[in-house]
């Protein structure tokens, strides 16, 4: 009867109409800009793009995918975001496992406690880490951009707090059995794990697929991610990169190629989510609150 009465379904209907209303908020820019990239020269230098495309044409995604220096920071993102998101959460699951054991099970759990919390509140800052890098050797190398923040502490807060939530017995049974820590860990821990780890892998992918100022300050411009290039891109106008000379520039529209590199560097997230939608409210709230 409650769910039949009129507050419930005014309130029901209410807050529908509330997230439709932010859906369409949030998606009609990325609407914007795929007409703004698949529109002409002329419409999209005028202005005149709102929501759909303006004289249909694909010179910008041609002339874009075509570039060599724009397959290259694409791969070169690929590379980053897959080593990165798996050495990022093996750490983050190995660091979690351990420091879900009480201070009998793993001695001096305090002192390492105390040590993934202290980098919480405090940061070394960019010129220290700068000069690691630099003399550590990594500088221009893939592992500049993956290495210095392999290990995201929250991230570990968040699996170490989910596999607390996991009942004790599983670990005593399987330990009566025989098996040894890596036995548990990857035979129980892992498979009741996935929606935990799908949300913390979909945190990452996005962080790294993103990451642009960590490229700029290591890299070396041939060598940078597409988060970086489309920055030079959009905000230096640096189209040079893209290896067009200024008479080729003159056959296409800045606002056309911008849109279009915005908008390719943001659909690998897209295709991404949906595989992992099905995880994210779930793992959401996984390891959030502890008994």
């Amino acid at each position: 009867m409650y769910y039949k009465s009129l507050p419930y379904r005014f309130f029901y209907y209410l807050n529908m109409a509330f997230l439709l209303t932010v859906a369409i908020v949030c998606v009609l820019p990325l609407v914007h800009v795929l007409a703004v990239s698949l529109s002409s020269n002329a419409a999209a230098n005028a202005n005149l793009v709102k929501f759909w495309p303006i004289g249909f044409n694909l010179d910008s995604y041609a002339k874009t995918l075509g570039s060599d220096g724009f397959a290259k920071a694409f791969q070169y993102s690929v590379l980053r975001t897959v080593l990165g998101t798996l050495i990022s959460m093996v750490l983050c699951f190995l660091a979690a496992y351990s420091m879900s054991k009480d201070k009998y099970t793993l001695k001096g759990r305090s002192i390492y406690a105390w040590y993934f919390v202290i980098t919480i509140l405090f940061n070394g800052g960019l010129i220290p880490t700068y000069l690691v890098v630099i003399g550590t050797g990594l500088r221009d190398t893939i592992w500049a951009l993956i290495l210095p923040g392999a290990v995201a502490v929250f991230n570990v807060v968040l699996m170490m707090n989910f596999f607390r939530g996991i009942p004790r017995e599983l670990d005593e049974a399987a330990q009566i059995d025989g098996c040894n820590h890596f036995r548990v860990l990857f035979s129980i821990y892992l498979p009741i794990s996935m929606p935990s780890i799908a949300t913390l892998s979909l945190f990452t992918i996005v962080g790294h697929w993103n990451s642009w100022f960590d490229g700029m300050i290591y890299m070396e411009a041939n060598n940078q991610p597409l988060a970086t290039l489309i920055q030079s891109l959009v905000k230096n106008m640096d189209f040079v990169r893209l290896g067009m000379n200024p008479e080729q520039m003159k056959q296409f529209s800045e606002r056309s190629l911008r849109a279009t590199q915005i908008f390719i560097g943001a659909l690998p997230v897209l295709i991404v989510y949906p595989f992992l939608q099905k995880y994210f409210v779930g793992g959401m709230t996984l390891g959030s609150v502890k008994e």
